[in-house]
């Protein structure tokens, strides 16, 4: 198995540590990051949304295998931040005002960068303004999660907020639907962290591919 396949199958297993090992290796080697980054992680880290969405895997193993993730993101950051390489796009998430909930979102952080995206994450109870601010820093996406039947109204007044601009608002959580979504104007909607990245990608007007199978022979 080469390194490449390796890698592939250390992020869907969750192995961190062999994650850091063989993203360190082509470091220090003067290897492409951006091609490791685009050819292998991203596709790895699609796989494991493909197998959490087919109730192949559950919660437990999609968040081991986005740390896995983000472990290798961590060491390669830096130095695609320092290359010009260009994310796919610049998204911001939070949960909104009132809600103190940051699994989810969390897990939706760490999918988004295994995605491609550049993600400014502002944690929980966030309020309008901050969000403003995080566009005005250049998120073209606002994502808002609320796990609260009582929190999922402060999505509301940030969807009417940006309303008329050329930002899209994608929302998600655990009371949250599709019909919510369309009743209070959102962009977007995801139903599970795989599928908050899909949405993301179509309110961009990105293709939304299904993962492809990697030759790990």
């Amino acid at each position: 198995m080469n390194l490449n396949d390796a890698l592939f199958d250390a992020i869907c297993e969750g192995d961190r540590k062999t994650v850091e090992k063989l993203v360190r290796q082509v470091v220090d080697a003067g290897g492409d990051v951006g091609a490791l980054l685009r050819d292998d992680m991203i596709p790895a880290m699609k796989e494991v949304g493909e197998r959490f969405s087919a109730n192949e895997i559950f919660v437990p193993e999609m968040l081991v295998a986005a740390r896995a993730m983000q472990a290798g993101i961590n060491i390669i950051e830096p130095i695609l931040a320092k290359s010009g390489h260009e994310p796919v796009a610049r998204v911001c998430i939070g949960s909104v005002k009132g809600d103190l909930h940051d699994i989810g979102k969390n897990l939706v952080v760490m999918m988004l960068k295994g995605a491609g995206f550049a993600v400014e994450d502002l944690g929980v109870d966030v309020p309008v303004d901050r969000f403003e601010q995080a566009v005005q820093r250049g998120a073209q996406v606002v994502c808002l999660s609320a796990l609260l039947t009582t929190t999922k109204d402060a999505m509301r007044p940030v969807v009417n907020h940006f309303k008329g601009r050329d930002v899209k608002v994608v929302i998600g959580g655990a009371v949250i639907t599709q019909e919510y979504a369309d009743a209070i104007g959102a962009d977007g909607f995801g139903a599970d962290a795989p599928d908050a990245v899909r949405a993301v990608r179509r309110v961009l007007g990105l293709p939304v591919e299904d993962a492809h199978a990697h030759d790990a022979a």
